[in-house]
């Protein structure tokens, strides 16, 4: 079984208690672990795979707590680190329009710091790029860069999650789309949302975008399209795939969840060249992934909801 490497943050979600008001009026606030690599981790890790978080976080009682619950989870953190700056934190609560008010408080994910080390480790292995901050500069940003050329030369199979946010980038998505396109053209996987892309490739049509992708190089592309599924495309097909029916109350982490599910498959097989040949295994592959992400949505947090392989089997 080949191990998968996520990059990026791990913060502290401080999520409004009393949904319908936007944070001004907040009192209440419940902390749950965030960040989509973190999530990604313990997603494949809970299935029984192996994987690995490589990130950074505060020197203090939120960056304890958040170590902890991927060692519980037994994800690998002995490449995590520790900085003086801040545990990174957001709030986030949902008017009563149903629209996300978000305050994001950027600290420790930034200071991670590149480690020659982990170049051989990467050595046939998977790594997954799904940082949600990883292209707002400092350490970090620098540090994603060299990781992707070590997982280039150690011949390991490298996936690819923008993961963008919104609230982020307003006013700044150019900028975005040019620090994304290196890892877009590198990667064997790439996994993106409907509006990531169309973002990305500057194209409506969903057809249209993948084919631009694939023209970057990219040798295969899923787009989650929520309860309509998962659109996968390789050169030589493409389909929509459908994913199983479910009454959801949260949908916080459902594509980490997929995202997840579909690497620690990947994580099975030597050959993954060959698997990208294979339309009926790709296609049953992405059934499982989609059914991860939807039994997510099904309770709330992100990562206490990640499915168990019982409830994939079920």
């Amino acid at each position: 079984m080949k191990k998968v490497f996520c990059i990026g943050e791990l913060l502290i979600d401080f999520v409004a208690e009393n949904q319908g008001k936007n944070l001004s009026e907040a009192k209440e606030f419940t902390k749950k672990a965030g960040g989509a690599p973190a999530n990604v981790a313990c997603a494949i890790s809970k299935l029984n795979g192996k994987s690995a978080f490589l990130g950074c976080v505060g020197n203090d009682p939120f960056g304890a707590f958040l170590l902890t619950i991927l060692k519980n989870e037994n994800v690998d953190i002995s490449s995590a680190q520790l900085s003086d700056t801040f545990t990174t934190l957001a709030f986030v609560s949902i008017d009563e329009d149903g629209e996300r008010d978000f305050v994001f408080s950027r600290g420790a994910d930034k200071k991670l710091k590149y480690d020659p080390a982990l170049k051989k480790e990467f050595h046939n292995n998977i790594v997954h790029f799904g940082a949600a901050t990883a292209m707002l500069g400092g350490e970090l940003e620098e540090a994603y860069g060299r990781y992707l050329f070590d997982a280039l030369t150690q011949n390991s199979f490298i996936s690819f999650d923008p993961n963008y946010r919104m609230d982020l980038w307003k006013n700044k998505e150019e900028l975005f789309i040019k620090k994304c396109t290196p890892f877009i053209e590198k990667s064997h996987l790439c996994k993106f949302s409907l509006e990531e892309a169309q973002l990305l490739s500057n194209k409506e049509n969903l057809e249209e975008a993948c084919k631009v992708f694939h023209e970057m190089g990219v040798p295969i592309i899923v787009v989650t399209l929520g309860k309509e599924g998962t659109l996968l495309s390789t050169p030589k097909f493409s389909k929509t795939i459908e994913s199983i029916q479910v009454n959801p109350v949260d949908t916080t982490g459902a594509g980490d969840a997929f995202i997840g599910c579909l690497l620690k498959q990947f994580s099975m097989h030597d050959n993954l060249d060959k698997v990208l040949e294979d339309e009926s295994q790709l296609t049953q592959m992405i059934a499982l992934a989609n059914k991860a992400g939807a039994i997510t949505t099904t309770n709330f947090g992100a990562i206490e909801s990640l499915p168990t392989p019982e409830q994939l089997e079920a």
